[in-house]
């Protein structure tokens, strides 16, 4: 007999979050079924503390500790603690969560009697040092009381430690579409202000998870930076395996499959006796959610940058582990710096030699990776390390912008530093004991060598050097290590380490750890970068200007060439270096208005010294096309490839007098044209030589236009600029003038060969933009391939009708938006226009324009409130640009069938019957999901009809003109509330009326065709109305007692109902009707 095995359920609960359970008890949590957590929190939809079990632990946990006494905490102080958790004022979801944060950390400190004596004592939340002596639970639909509401939310799984929540989980199916994204977007929407922010004001980890993939973040995290968690290594996977492998109890396998009033779980036999192999959800829930890897993230890892709460990547995780790891271990005595060994450094901390200097050494992590965070984690572990007593960290850059930028992030994230202002300022501080956290710019080291001649021994000096292992460094690294001997050097570079800094890099203990720009990528911690070779020609006779003029004023009016013919003018009057700068400006300024223009995209230009970029600036000015501004240093100071010719000497320093005079200060220049570039509309390109190549952050910026030549590292540091994430950005774009990356294998040549660096990990630093526009015909095809069931390619009705299944049109917008990103990287690129020939050209845009068409056709006839994404700007960008301005209508918001006639307008323009009827059809059914919540039962009724009317058309039961009349008739019935049979005295109650729907539809088992029944439900729907009416105050929507008033009165009334009409109401019906009375309240009566 042949033995049939089940197959394999792909439910959400059985494929991911059945799964999560198992292993998050093995991992040492104690399940809770949903029934019992709501038990430990009171009872309470609205309480997230379990307080059964948060209140004995602070009793156990918690001595006053005096005199040699040790006493318990009175329970007065017990129930302080735990209201203080409880009732800190709502001032922002981030900003309360961060109070909750130093609570939890820090602990309360509460005044207690010893023996008469009134002192201070700290009660704390969690025992951080000593992770066995907290107690971690897990629960699942866990269900939450919105905000202002009775209505819940209930998250899938959440982790307590002590009985508070410190981990939201959300699983999903890996077989729906995007199971990550949703899963993240679930998690967004339940923290704003009307959902459930209060289990949110808790938590510390938010994960989703989908079997194959998952991604973590914290409290407030935007989507676009969910992360990946990495961790590899032959022992981690081998006890995760073991871990997954362990059956249940059988006890807990009862747990699970209890029943509860939130879910009834159907047990297979065969639950948690088969082995599974080991999931990617597995692997993230074994390295974030282990109790002690949780409370030490939460502890250590976890920093508010400026309202923002970030939690550590990976990669910062385990670079400042390893660097806490290093600087225990101790020099030997005597020992030059360059001549360590790892067993001198052990040997060294085994003895006991606690003046010696700590071990020190270089990180390597790609630009973008948060380099910067990275630092201040380091220096928050430091100062949390219970073996390094009376630190002090000097942060170290060599330009006065990086030292603004660092300086920033540490204020930002609540970080009590201090920026050196002069070398006297540097040498006091670096005196002072009680300083801890110092900035400063490396040549204020040579004052303090010099004038002040300062000197400070202690080996608990941790100076963190930004590019610290840089050849230049030299002598500048001698007079700092002259100051600050015994100092612990950590230097963090952004950029591979090249041959010839591999003696500084050795010098500061070599490399500690590396986070490649492949590995940055592949996380999606960086954008990847796109470069195309642009070559402008330069011509020195007339002919040749004029052949470059009938090139670039191919699609100008002729009065548009004859105005820039005659800017140009002749060689007489502009040398050749103006004629290639004019040429390159004029490039610039058409690749950008036409690519980039309205997207709220940005642009660096770099300059190869200051004057021309002056003369950049006003060739971009003059040309009119797009606006920049120019951030350079002053005359003094050299940049680029500075010339030294007089008259260019003059024009930078007549631009600086205007400059500062102005601004008032160089400070106050930059400060303000890079605020202006970072986050307003203009400028849109900044024009640059050396300044913002390094450290520069600012998201919108996507095209670096290279107009100049770089030496080593700067060039990887230059392009970097570009990398940054930003919502709508799938690349970083390199436009090089100057044949700069051409040669970029040669200079991966220069890169060092140490033993942790691998050539490979830079090799895909940038890609061809013909790489990427290689696979445009592939997405073409795909593109078509959705259509292939239309048998007439000339008929638009049959296109738009096999779009009427809804995955099918998913699937259409996806495809179409692929193509259309490609495409418009396509038509940027010189090298692509030129080797594509016209025929292929016109046809692409052809079909862009047929397809965006289409795409703005379905959406309006199936009444789609569709996110098309990030990326709509840009692709419409290519629409105006490509296939012109007003030839495909825009994505605006559907025109709503109460704006009567402006929706007849619009039906009107329609071609046929069908395409008439299906867009009323579907607005209507738009319009009735929008305004359920006003009048549930009214808008129920006719939402089915609809439903049933659009598949009599769809099944051909019925013909396009009845569709039409019948749909029209729905959407007629619902504009002016037809069809449904209402009481006189609620004729000029429209808010009574959804009330009296409420409860003729609850109370539908009575005869209600009874005139003397309808009535009286119409005077119990005017009853409730008053009620509400009469104790509505502002803001009342989010206020407990009043909403209680409310209730307590309909109740009442709802009894006098029962007794008045001798109809035996169940208390289950009288809570329905209090509950939907009250949601329509909140919608109809704010």
């Amino acid at each position: 007999m042949t033995e049939f095995v089940k197959s394999p359920r792909y439910t959400e609960d059985a494929i991911s979050q059945l799964p999560a359970l198992h292993l998050l008890q093995n991992l040492g949590w104690q399940y809770l079924s949903p029934d019992e957590a709501l038990k430990l929190r009171g009872g309470k939809l609205s309480n997230v503390l379990l307080e059964g079990i948060l209140v004995p632990w602070l009793r156990k946990h918690n001595r006053v500790r005096f005199k040699g006494k040790e006493l318990p905490f009175t329970e007065g102080n017990i129930l302080s603690a735990l209201q203080a958790l409880k009732e800190i004022p709502f001032d922002g979801l981030v900003r309360t969560n961060e109070k909750i944060y130093d609570l939890l950390c820090l602990g309360k400190s509460l005044q207690q009697s010893v023996d008469g004596d009134i002192k201070s004592f700290t009660l704390h939340y969690i025992d951080w040092e000593h992770p066995e002596n907290n107690v971690f639970h897990v629960t699942e639909e866990f269900a939450v009381e919105r905000t202002g509401s009775h209505q819940t939310r209930r998250p899938d799984i959440i982790l307590f430690v002590n009985g508070i929540p410190f981990c939201v989980i959300e699983c999903k199916s890996p077989h729906i579409k995007d199971p990550i994204g949703e899963a993240i977007s679930q998690q967004i929407r339940n923290q704003k202000d009307d959902e459930i922010p209060h289990l949110f004001l808790y938590s510390q980890l938010l994960l989703a998870l989908s079997k194959n993939e998952a991604k973590y973040a914290t409290t407030g995290t935007p989507a676009k930076f969910w992360s990946v968690w990495r961790e590899e290594g032959t022992r981690f996977e081998q006890e995760l395996q073991r871990l997954v492998s362990i059956s249940l109890a059988e006890e807990q396998v009862d747990r699970l499959f209890m029943e509860n009033q939130w879910m009834v779980r159907e047990r297979p036999v065969e639950y948690g006796t088969l082995e599974r192999l080991v999931t990617e959800q597995d692997r993230t829930l074994y390295a974030l959610c282990r109790p002690e890897r949780l409370l030490e993230l939460t502890y250590r890892f976890i920093l508010f940058d400026a309202g923002v709460k970030k939690i550590a990547r990976y990669q910062q995780y385990f670079c400042v582990k390893k660097i806490i790891e290093r600087i225990r271990l101790r020099d030997r005595d005597g020992l030059p710096v360059h001549d360590r060994t790892q067993t001198g450094w052990r040997r060294a901390c085994l003895c006991g030699q606690q003046t010696a200097r700590r071990q020190g050494g270089v990180v390597w992590h790609t630009q973008g990776s948060g380099k910067s965070l990275t630092m201040v984690l380091l220096a928050k572990s430091i100062a949390l390390c219970p073996d390094i007593s009376d630190y002090k960290i000097v942060l170290v850059t060599d330009r006065v912008d990086l030292d603004d930028q660092i300086y920033r992030t540490f204020h930002h994230c609540g970080k009590e530093v201090e920026q050196a202002r002069t070398g006297k300022h540097l040498s006091d501080m670096l005196k002072d004991n009680k300083q801890r956290i110092i900035t400063t710019i490396i040549d204020k080291f040579e004052a303090a060598v010099g004038r002040h001649a300062v000197r400070n021994d202690d080996p608990n000096i941790f100076v963190l050097v930004d590019e610290g292992h840089r050849g230049q460094y030299g002598p500048r690294h001698a007079k700092m290590r002259r100051v600050l001997p015994n100092a612990c050097y950590i230097g963090f570079t952004g950029t591979p380490v090249m041959k010839k800094d591999k003696n500084t890099v050795e010098k500061f203990g070599g490399l500690i750890d590396i986070y490649t720009i492949d590995r940055a990528v592949a996380d999606k911690a960086v954008v990847p970068l796109l470069y195309e070779g642009r070559h402008v020609e330069q011509y020195v006779d007339s002919k040749g200007i004029d052949a470059w003029f009938d090139k670039i004023t191919a699609n100008l009016s002729k009065e548009q060439a004859a105005d820039l013919k005659k800017k140009f003018s002749t060689t007489d009057q502009l040398n050749k270096a103006a004629q290639k700068v004019m040429a390159i400006a004029w490039d610039i300024s058409e690749h950008f208005r036409d690519n980039w223009q309205g997207t709220g995209f940005k642009g660096q230009l770099v300059a190869q010294d200051k004057a021309t970029a002056l003369l950049y600036k006003k060739y971009l000015d003059e040309f009119g096309m797009v606006s920049s501004e120019v951030l350079i240093s002053g005359p003094d100071e050299r940049e680029g490839e500075e010339d030294l010719y007089k008259e260019n000497k003059l024009a930078v320093q007549r631009f600086w007098k205007a400059t500062i005079s102005k601004f008032g200060s160089e400070r106050e220049y930059n400060k303000q044209v890079i605020n202006a570039f970072t986050n307003a509309e203009h400028p849109e390109i900044i024009i640059v030589v050396d300044k913002l190549l390094v450290g520069f952050d600012a998201p919108r910026n996507t095209i670096l236009y290279l107009t100049r030549k770089f030496k080593d590292h700067t060039l990887l540091q230059a392009i970097a600029r570009v990398n940054r994430l930003c919502d709508g950005k799938e690349f970083g774009y390199i436009l090089d003038y100057r044949g700069v990356l051409e040669n970029l294998d040669h200079a991966l040549d220069l890169y060092s060969t140490l033993p942790e660096f691998d050539a490979q990990d830079i090799k895909d630093i940038l890609t061809d933009v013909s790489v990427e526009t290689a696979t445009l015909p592939q997405k073409h095809s795909i593109l078509w391939d959705t259509f292939k069931e239309v048998k007439n390619r000339q008929d638009e009705e049959e296109y738009e009708l096999l779009l009427a299944d809804e995955e099918l049109r998913a699937k259409f917008y996806e495809r179409l938006s692929a193509f259309s990103k490609t495409l418009a990287i396509a038509l940027s690129s010189v090298k692509f226009l030129e080797e594509t020939g016209p025929e292929k050209l016109n046809r692409y845009r052809a079909d862009l324009k047929f397809f965006s068409k289409l795409r703005a056709a379905v959406r309006r006839r199936y009444a789609e409130v569709v996110d098309f994404g990030e990326y709509e700007p840009k692709i419409q960008k290519l629409l105006d640009t490509h296939v012109g301005t007003g030839e495909v209508e825009r994505i605006t918001p559907l025109v709503n069938i109460f704006d009567k006639d402006a929706f007849a307008k619009e039906v009107e323009k329609l071609p046929n019957a069908a395409a008439k009827a299906d867009t009323i059809a579907h607005r209507t059914a738009r319009t009735i999901h929008d305004r359920m919540q006003e009048d549930p039962a009214f808008y129920k009724r006719f939402s089915e009809l609809l439903r049933e009317t659009i598949a009599a058309f769809r099944e051909e039961r019925i013909k396009a003109n009845e569709y039409l009349r019948k749909v029209t008739e729905i959407m007629n019935a619902v504009l002016n509330r037809t069809g449904d049979r209402i009481p006189d005295k609620l004729q000029s109650h429209d808010v009574a009326k959804a009330y009296f729907g409420t409860l003729k539809e609850i109370l539908a088992r009575f005869d209600s065709s009874e005139t003397k029944f309808e009535d009286a439900l119409a005077g119990a729907a005017l009853a409730i109305d008053e009620v509400v009416e009469r104790n509505r105050i502002v803001n009342w929507t989010s206020d407990i007692d009043t909403q209680n008033r409310m209730r307590n009165e309909i109740e009442d009334l709802l009894f006098d109902f029962k007794d008045q009409t001798g109809i035996e109401i169940t208390f289950e019906e009288i809570d329905a009707i209090m509950e939907q009375c009250l949601d329509i309240a909140r919608v109809r009566r704010k």
